[in-house]
């Protein structure tokens, strides 16, 4: 984590217009709400640069180390156009399959608490899809409305 304190503080010393990530999450919150949720590794399969967090070896969300203004979560195909008709802070997904990623700004559009709601959405699809056996499929789903009970209501 130590590295992507120093390049956050990096960022905003160097660009002023930057400034928006004073306010409200950036990568760090990001990548410190991703490592709390259950079962959530955090892995570099593309490069040196790239964060991608995954469950049950399956992603649901990554952040760009060198693009630190966005990051990209899994969605439901109809909650996906949902969003990017809504705000231009969501978008498709740049590398990913654009029917199931979205691209997701820190841009103030959405709130600290809607970024959130997105990133559990998409670790919930991929629990629900992809983790066997059921058993733990429903633990980790019971952990997470557990500790993350306020994005429930």
């Amino acid at each position: 984590m130590f590295i992507i304190y120093t390049i956050t503080k990096v960022v905003i010393k160097e660009n002023n217009s930057n400034f928006l990530y004073l306010c409200g999450m950036d990568i760090v919150d990001f990548c410190d709400f991703c490592d709390s949720l259950p079962a959530a590794e955090q892995t570099m399969p593309f490069d040196d640069t790239t964060i991608a967090y995954k469950v049950s070896g399956r992603m649901f969300a990554c952040i760009g180390m060198d693009a630190p203004d966005h990051f990209a979560v899994k969605c439901d195909p109809d909650r996906a156009i949902m969003l990017r008709d809504r705000t231009d802070s969501v978008r498709e997904a740049y590398h990913f399959n654009k029917r199931h990623w979205n691209d997701i700004f820190f841009n103030g559009d959405l709130t600290d608490d809607e970024l959130k709601r997105e990133i559990i959405h998409s670790y919930m699809l991929v629990v629900r899809q992809n983790v066997t056996p059921k058993a733990l499929r429903e633990e980790l789903l019971r952990a997470l409305l557990s500790e993350q009970a306020k994005y429930f209501e």
